[in-house]
């Protein structure tokens, strides 16, 4: 309980502290009339302004490439037209589909007739006098394990199919009928890879052990010249345009050329190491092309052996590859289903098309005599035939 006396004490001190500070005056605060301070009318302009100051919901990425591509969008297509054989809508540049019920592993080409053979065991020949490319013939049952390899020779009248049975069939494409049957009764490996002579009479072909034979056609039907290799399979062949001489490509990336007046080896080829799938003299002989697992297309002086060029752009195996008939442009189909048109001028790649992703196994220019102008066409494991009918693929 606090004392009077204590209390007394309390003030006395609180008096005599007030009494030593200085006393300070404060400024009066003096608010001009004028001023108003409205603070509720001012809130609705504040939050307003805060409002527009929220950054605004991200635009989605699927939203902004939409507001890109407006407008952008890819043309209708327009060159269609009905197939003959099935009445079915269809593109211009393609056969009804399938062109097969399998895989078409070979085609070829003359100057009236488009040629294609797979898995099943017909033959099928194309006009290529007409824009619709109707179907002219059906070869059935020529080879009951289906056909691997087909060749033509340059004046066209004749055509050689070579089967997995191991047989080979010759066909007059004038006639349209089997004239005769060679390596009858052989292994599927002892005949591979096959190309004809510029007038038919002679045939080249690979073996499995690396071998290449050269077979009389329309005399005894055997073989007239063997060729010795390293023993690799035999994947590619084919015979110059005068007839002289046979080149070679192999599983070991061995590329060889022989000499037939001669019977001997002319040169072996340096500069792959993966397999050549494909091999093709120039329409002049000057130059030879090889191509396969290395994804180039390496080409070669036939005189020197010496290698020229390379052409590359393709990133998957090339299986097919084509001269034009001038020279000046090469054509190859990969296994990613890209086919390339390739200038042997500036060694550059001049046009790409892709109808699909699946495996190109054969593509080949279509002759200028064929009356629909010069172009190509391509096949393969869709087992469709698609024709192009300019130089740069379109």
């Amino acid at each position: 309980m606090t004392t009077p006396l204590l209390s007394v004490a309390r003030l006395g001190l609180l008096h005599s502290i007030r009494s030593f500070l200085p006393i300070i005056p404060l400024p009066a605060l003096a608010i001009p009339t004028a001023i108003h301070l409205n603070i509720p009318n001012l809130l609705p302009d504040i939050w307003e302004s805060i409002l527009r100051a929220v950054p605004k919901k991200k635009q989605s990425h699927s939203r902004k490439r939409m507001r890109q591509l407006a407008g952008k969008a890819l043309p209708d297509i327009t060159a269609l037209n009905k197939c003959p054989a099935c009445g079915k809508i269809k593109r211009q540049n393609m056969l009804c589909e399938p062109s097969h019920p399998s895989d078409i592993f070979a085609i070829a080409v003359n100057p009236a007739y488009a040629i294609s053979a797979g898995g099943d065991s017909s033959i099928q020949v194309w006009s290529l006098h007409e824009p619709d490319h109707p179907l002219v013939h059906k070869f059935e049952n020529t080879h009951p394990l289906g056909v691997h390899h087909l060749a033509t020779n340059r004046e066209g009248g004749f055509a050689a199919s070579a089967g997995f049975d191991g047989t080979v069939n010759i066909w007059n494409l004038e006639s349209l009928s089997l004239v005769k049957q060679i390596a009858k009764g052989r292994s599927s490996g002892e005949v591979w890879a096959i190309a004809l002579s510029p007038t038919g009479n002679f045939m080249a072909a690979t073996t499995y052990n690396g071998r290449v034979c050269v077979y009389d056609i329309f005399g005894t039907g055997e073989k007239v010249r063997e060729y010795e290799t390293k023993g690799s399979f035999g994947m590619s062949v084919d015979i110059s345009a005068d007839g002289r001489l046979v080149a070679s490509g192999h599983e070991n990336g061995g590329v060889y050329i022989f000499n037939n007046d001669t019977g001997k080896i002319h040169h072996s080829l340096p500069g792959l190491i993966k397999t050549v799938r494909s091999v093709a003299f120039s329409p002049g002989g000057r130059l030879l092309a090889a191509a396969g697992d290395s994804n180039i297309i390496a080409l070669y002086d036939v005189i020197s052996g010496e290698q020229v060029g390379n052409l590359s752009g393709h990133s998957s195996w090339i299986f097919s590859i084509s001269w034009s008939k001038t020279g000046e442009y090469i054509l190859s189909g990969a296994f990613d289903g890209k086919v390339k048109v390739w200038s042997t001028d500036t060694k550059t790649c001049v046009a790409t098309h892709t109808e699909n992703d699946k495996a190109l196994y054969g593509v080949k220019w279509i002759p200028k005599s064929s009356g629909i102008g010069e172009g190509f066409l391509t096949a393969g494991a869709n087992g469709r035939i698609c024709f192009y009918r300019e130089a740069t693929g379109s």
